[in-house]
């Protein structure tokens, strides 16, 4: 039996012919004509919006409409220094454009980078090509761990077992013999094959059901959630108080008509709050750029949030914790069994299995193929029954039927091997058995009665950064579970050796309970499980969640992948199954666990940081409406020009909540986003409000004659400001440098509007006497005193 490297069949510069018997699969000729006909799997781009629906989500958004009508009306009844919130309007909306255009581009380039390539065989080669080449008629190859790319019908079928789960909800894998149907989606938990594509693009099943679901929308995100619901509540409470305000300026007050809608337009424009969706993109956005950097692709842009909220993380231990390849250390002949022969069979089962996985490849570089053996039936390995086999033709005409596994699946409770197995797995080594079967490779209970013949030892390489990743989560009071198909000891060593708290108490998930409740109370109580199936991952994410976790999932083989999909994050390593990088949201293409940590910091980035800023937009809105409001109730001129509340809202949120939202915050992610937000936006606004209003009333006593009104409205925006500047002050804590040259430079903006002398004409900002100045500073501070208190109280009744 010839050894013919695995890798090669897939290397598209220097590809194999497959062995005589086999389809050759289509020829160039025949691919070029079913190109020139269409016939080609174009499918729909996951990761990212196109260029014209980024322009049209930032650009036509419900309070753009408004904003733009209320624009084109100042244009042409009010100074051009009215119009400013248009000029923002529109800026935001370019920052908002480019941002988004910025990560399309990182997360495109990311994806071609992690794109899985599916084997096709054309013209009797089998080489790598894109997905989205594969043409109608395409012979495309299969082996463990690949995810199934378009529809088609079994040609070949090699010990095929192909998980539907995904698509049709039946846990169990489907044996696949040729003339099957494939549906894309699927994967392949075990042996190998190959099918013909019968149906390519929109037309695969997949596709079709991934039309819809595939862009950003599969993880729930409590951040876009709660600012849909608060961008819904703004409307209700803008219709009422704008049409109020409306009909109290231009028909009440006998004014002047163009005069009227100026003041008319600066009551509603202040109750949008127009930015706080664009820096919620734009955060979202550049944390994207950022990962990116990291070579972490984001394959669903929520994740960044989900991951921040995760309070448990499950890792699967080969491929997380250690990495990939492994190396044989050492090889224990048992009952006497001659140590060279026991190396030819080595060779020969590493020899019958095309696509190995990392322990069968150790073997494969340490005991070469024997040449005069021949593989007559193969039973591909399986993480749910945990062995793999072949049965041989030997030289000398004899047959005899291997298996090679877990001991402690193939091993008899009792027998005396497990004892030094048990002291193998304690230093945490792998430790797999060569067994003789006296049965047919395919009798159900082919693993009952063998005859043991000799240890493979086995050394798995410890991830360098999985220590201080396990402890940034230790701190983060983030818990962690190892949940591992090995032997539990093993596990537990490999668990205790990077310092994971509760290594030492390693439970063995055949014992596990079945039922939800109980089997989430063994894990809470426990950090480290082995011999864990595939099935029992998916119930052990499922049961953490009913107990209220919210759970990350990380691990790169095909018998992680319902765990991933269940999972509310899951993370995949960019050397994965392409099974795992297909349903993960998150793939860590530099293989590396210590991303993990600059993804969590970056999601809780996003999300204090917006929390942040989301309080200061919705304390202008609140504000806005009681002073609109306290307007129509009392029946006199609005106090504002737009001019005004431009400029407010530029010093004391437009500047501060960019720097604001793109800064380090490392705070912990918490829930009730909408609720933690209204508690202080709404004490907040409404504070501001009436000491705005009841400044403008004292102003209007006070005042009379010519620049009157000038000057109240200067009194009242001297208090609002100062107000205002105070709840920035409270939503910038803690404070570091920058923070406070942040709050003085916007201090110092103020200041020079009501000094420099073409400033207060542009603005039509002027304080009159020292009198009422003064006495807008007073209730100003008042004000501020009083939101300090409540803000206080708050915090003390309704802890986060």
């Amino acid at each position: 039996m010839t050894h013919i490297d695995a890798g090669a069949e897939l290397d598209p510069v220097h590809p194999v012919p497959p062995p005589k018997g086999r389809a050759t699969g289509l020829t160039s000729a025949e691919v070029a004509e079913r190109v020139a006909r269409g016939e080609v799997n174009d499918v729909p781009v996951r990761s990212s919006r196109s260029l014209g629906e980024i322009v049209r989500a930032n650009v036509f958004t419900r309070f753009n409409a408004i904003i733009g009508v209320l624009w084109v009306i100042m244009l042409f009844v009010a100074p051009i220094q009215d119009s400013l919130f248009g000029f923002v309007i529109v800026a935001n909306t370019g920052i908002g454009i480019i941002q988004e255009w910025r990560a399309k581009k990182t997360l495109d380039s990311l994806a071609v980078i992690g794109e899985a390539k599916p084997t096709v065989r054309r013209d009797g080669q089998a080489a790598e090509i894109s997905a989205s080449e594969i043409v109608l008629g395409d012979l495309v190859e299969l082996g463990p761990g690949d995810k199934i790319p378009v529809d088609g019908e079994t040609v070949e079928a090699d010990s095929l077992e192909v998980d539907e789960s995904l698509l049709t909800g039946e846990a169990d894998p489907v044996i696949k013999k040729p003339g099957d149907k494939m549906m894309s989606g699927s994967f392949v938990v075990a042996g190998g094959g190959a099918f013909t594509a019968t149906k390519v693009g929109r037309e695969a099943y997949a596709a079709q059901l991934a039309e819809e679901a595939s862009r950003f929308t599969l993880v729930h995100s409590e951040l876009r959630t709660g600012i849909s619901t608060i961008l819904k509540y703004v409307t209700w409470l803008m219709v009422p108080t704008s049409i109020g305000l409306v009909i109290s300026q231009l028909v009440v007050k006998d004014d002047n008509f163009k005069e009227s809608i100026a003041y008319t337009v600066g009551g509603i424009v202040p109750m949008i709050p127009e930015g706080l969706v664009l820096l919620t993109s734009v955060a979202f956005a550049i944390g994207v750029i950022r990962l990116g950097r990291k070579q972490c692709l984001v394959q669903e842009l929520p994740a960044i949030e989900g991951l921040a909220r995760v309070d448990t993380v499950c890792l699967d231990k080969t491929g997380t914790l250690t990495e990939g390849g492994m190396d044989v250390t050492e090889l224990r002949p048992l009952n006497g069994s001659d140590e060279a022969y026991v190396r030819k069979v080595l060779g020969a089962l590493g020899e019958s299995d095309p696509r190995p996985n990392a322990s069968l490849q150790a073997i494969i570089d340490s005991y070469p193929d024997s040449e005069e053996w021949r593989c007559t039936e193969s039973l591909p390995f399986s993480s749910a029954r945990k062995y793999s086999g072949a049965s041989f033709s030997e030289g000398d005409g004899t047959t005899s039927t291997w298996l090679l596994g877990a001991p402690d699946v193939l091993l008899p409770d009792g027998d005396a091997s497990l004892a030094e197995i048990e002291d193998l797995n304690k230093q945490g080594l792998r430790v797999l058995l060569l067994a003789r079967a006296d049965k047919d490779l395919d009798a159900p209970d082919v693993a009952s009665g063998t005859e043991a013949t000799a240890l493979v030892v086995l050394e798995q390489r410890l991830r360098p950064d999985a220590a201080d990743t396990l402890r940034y989560f230790e701190e983060q009071d983030v818990s962690a579970k190892v949940i591992s198909g090995d032997n539990a000891v093993s596990v537990s060593a490999v668990a205790g050796k990077l310092g994971l708290p509760g290594a030492e108490n390693t439970v063995d998930a055949r014992k596990l309970p079945t039922e939800r409740d109980e089997m989430g109370q063994a894990l809470d109580d426990n950090s480290v499980f082995g011999r864990v199936t595939p099935q029992q991952k998916r119930d052990m994410v499922g049961a953490l969640q009913s107990r209220g976790h919210t759970v990350a999932m990380t691990g790169d083989g095909v018998n992680d992948v319902l765990a991933l999909k269940d999972a509310d994050i899951g993370v995949s390593m960019g050397s994965g199954s392409e099974a795992t990088r297909a349903v993960a949201q998150i793939v860590l293409l530099n293989n590396s666990f210590a991303t993990l940590p600059s993804v969590v910091a970056e999601g809780r980035r996003v999300i204090g940081n917006i929390t942040r800023v989301a309080t200061l937009f919705l304390v202008k809105t609140v504000y806005s409406v009681i002073i609109a409001l306290l307007v129509v109730c009392s029946q006199v001129e609005y106090i504002f020009l737009p001019r005004h509340l431009t400029l407010l809202s530029t010093l004391t949120i437009g500047v501060p909540a960019f720097f604001l939202a793109l800064a380090p915050n490392k705070e912990r992610a918490k829930p009730h986003f909408v609720r933690r937000v209204m508690r202080y936006a709404i004490p907040g606004g409404v504070v501001a409000g009436v000491a705005t209003f009841v400044t403008y009333l004292l102003a209007r006593h006070h005042y009379d004659g010519a620049g009157a009104r000038e000057a109240e409205t200067s009194a009242a925006t001297l208090a609002l400001f100062l107000i205002a500047m105070w709840v920035l002050a409270i939503i910038a804590r803690p404070y570091t440098w920058w923070r406070i040259g942040l709050i003085g430079a916007m201090g110092l903006g103020f200041l020079l509007v009501l000094t420099v002398p073409w400033l207060q004409d542009f603005f039509q900002l002027k304080l009159v006497g020292t009198t009422m100045p003064w006495a807008a500073v007073a209730i100003a501070a008042v004000a501020s005193l009083v939101i300090e208190v409540v803000y206080r109280w708050v915090d003390r009744r309704f802890p986060a």
